[in-house]
């Protein structure tokens, strides 16, 4: 796709070349494994490439259509977009409390409804010593076991604090409110509507195309990461997809054909705390990104792999980066990449205004 973009737009595109640049010296000095990229602009795919290995040791290389990467928190855009199709055909609402979807949930001191559940303040715990590191099959209702004991972190509404147990004890009530399985739910009302042919629930499974899941070690080496399963936190982070895939998500959300836009605007709008913003809406990071460009999506870290989704509404452009290890911490080089595909796109703008 880079090859395209220069070919139609000549050698001024020197923001895609900078950007491939970029990631081409990611792998090369052993930064990440592989890596995929897909940016598109109003729906229009204009910059898509893979990098390094999807197997170290197989020499297989990265496709951005076809790799499928874990995709950590990224999830969570998926789950919110499930429970997004469910508010609109009035099966499950915002603001009910979590015990009118599961009366069974263990009372606390305070009730919180699904909006803060989604949001991060419902004072939900995060992870406790090797619970992110999960070797054990769980369903999602086991998953749940391991905190609804716990007490709340502080009362709902009056602080925030991030946790993907919240979409845990989202995907149940879900899953309860309807009568079906999670995953069949985010099946029916998101993969399948919107051709997310490459997206699958992380079950351990034999998946074509699947990379290899990384952790980086000293001396610029890469260790194939143990088996784990993610399951029981589908909705937080148990998905595997592709950036081609998680591309046509954002682009779902810069049209009014899937959701309404009053729908979208709950998911997307950040909620506040004590009239401070939390930057983050219902499963999805309502942000400004490194050069105050407004945007909505998600960062992912799972083990062994790492994602970057940006959704730029302003722009209309879907910025999308997985890659096949855990958190490489080149976020200064994965920012400078975002800066190069801007410019890219700016460029454009103008050979195509000059052409008119």
């Amino acid at each position: 796709m880079f090859s395209f973009v220069s070919s139609i737009f000549g050698m001024q595109q020197s923001g895609f070349e900078k950007a491939d640049y970029i990631l081409q010296k990611l792998v090369r000095k052993k930064k990440v494994p592989g890596l995929a990229i897909t940016v598109t602009k109003k729906g229009n795919k204009v910059f898509s490439k893979g990098y390094g290995f999807a197997d170290v040791n197989n020499k297989t290389k990265v496709i951005p259509s076809k790799t499928i990467f874990r995709i950590g928190s990224v999830s969570k855009p998926i789950a919110a977009t499930g429970l997004a199709k469910l508010v609109a055909k009035h099966k499950i609402s915002l603001t009910d409390s979590v015990h009118d979807c599961l009366p069974n949930f263990p009372q606390k001191k305070y009730g919180f409804t699904l909006k803060q559940l989604g949001g991060h303040l419902a004072g939900i715990r995060n992870y406790k010593g090797s619970e992110f590191i999960n070797v054990k099959p769980m369903s999602i209702k086991e998953g749940v076991a391991l905190f609804k004991d716990d007490p709340l972190l502080f009362a709902p509404g009056k602080g925030y604090s991030y946790t993907s147990y919240s979409w845990n004890l989202l995907s149940l009530a879900m899953q309860e409110v309807v009568g079906k399985p999670f995953e069949i739910i985010i099946k029916d009302e998101v993969l399948s509507p919107l051709s997310l042919s490459h997206t699958f629930a992380d079950k351990q499974q034999q998946v074509a195309e699947k990379a290899t899941f990384y952790t980086k070690k000293r001396w610029r080496r890469f260790v194939e990461v143990p088996k784990v399963n993610n399951y029981y936190k589908l909705a937080g982070g148990g998905y595997l997809s592709t950036a081609d895939d998680i591309s046509k998500l954002g682009n779902a959300y810069l049209s009014e054909n899937f959701i309404t836009d009053a729908i979208k605007k709950e998911f997307i709008t950040s909620q506040h705390v004590n009239g401070k913003s939390t930057y983050y809406g219902v499963g999805w990071q309502v942000s400004f990104d490194h050069n105050n460009r407004p945007y909505f999506g998600h960062v992912g870290n799972g083990y062994g792999g790492y994602g970057i989704f940006y959704v730029y509404p302003k722009e209309d452009v879907v910025v999308t980066i997985l890659m096949n290890c855990s958190n490489p911490n080149q976020d200064k080089k994965l920012n400078a990449v975002i800066d190069a595909v801007f410019e890219g796109l700016n460029a454009i703008d103008v050979e195509m205004t000059s052409a008119l």
